[in-house]
């Protein structure tokens, strides 16, 4: 998996902007210092999150910024992809060549996982993560649904 701290950050950033931006702009320094990410890797992500449409940025005294869509119609996988964050399982980067050029066994079982990852941090919205905070809850990850397994066959 290959979700890196430029992801996570995004994500915990977003949040903070969220928790934080009741009357005013939020600063990326006051967020810098509440989650201690450093300044300048939040005005990198900041500015990806504003060229995507996420955030937007308000000049002058009292200047930040804000989240520039409703919360519920922003998702963990638009945060993360926004920032160009890759969620991949797979050993060679979809690119099925990590088996001396070729395509290994699991391949499939690793892209399915990719698509699994990405459903679910789709239906994860920043308005429900403001919930959760606010609520001292945590988030309730859905149970996958359980296969039956018919007994096999024994050869004789």
């Amino acid at each position: 998996m290959r979700l890196t701290t430029k992801g996570r950050f995004a994500v915990t950033a977003m949040l903070d902007l969220a928790l934080n931006e009741v009357d005013r702009p939020v600063t990326l320094a006051g967020i810098s210092e509440r989650q201690e990410i450093s300044l300048s890797y939040l005005e990198q992500l900041f500015s990806r999150l504003r060229r995507n449409g996420l955030v937007k940025s308000v000049r002058g005294p009292g200047g930040g910024y804000r989240i520039a869509k409703p919360l519920d119609s922003i998702s963990v996988s638009d945060i993360i992809t926004a920032v160009d964050e890759q969620i991949d399982a797979t050993q060679c980067g979809g690119n099925e060549n990590c088996h001396d050029e070729h395509r290994c066994m699991t391949h499939d079982l690793w892209a399915s996982l990719n698509v699994k990852i990405l459903e679910y941090l789709s239906g994860v919205s920043l308005a429900e993560l403001v919930a959760s905070q606010k609520s001292g809850g945590k988030i309730v990850i859905p149970e996958p649904k359980r296969r039956e397994r018919t007994p096999q066959a024994v050869a004789a």
